[in-house]
């Protein structure tokens, strides 16, 4: 049984369980983000994101990163 609202991912829709009450306990607190990539996303989203975006955007940020960098 669901506790939490569900929610869509702002990036893909894709319905998520929104545990913001119970945030260690949500989805999106696997991916491990560093400051700039924080910083990346919050640029550009403001709501909550499922897993695979947030790590699609983690790998978007590396390659923008990489590739100023060449």
């Amino acid at each position: 049984m669901i506790k939490h609202e569900i929610i869509p991912c702002e990036r893909c829709g894709t319905g998520i369980e929104c545990k913001a009450n119970a945030y260690t306990k949500c989805q999106c607190s696997a991916v491990q983000l560093n400051l700039n990539e924080v910083q990346y996303i919050a640029e550009n989203y403001e709501g909550c994101m499922c897993a695979k975006c947030l790590l699609e955007l983690k790998e978007e940020y590396r390659m923008m990163i990489t590739d100023i960098n060449i």
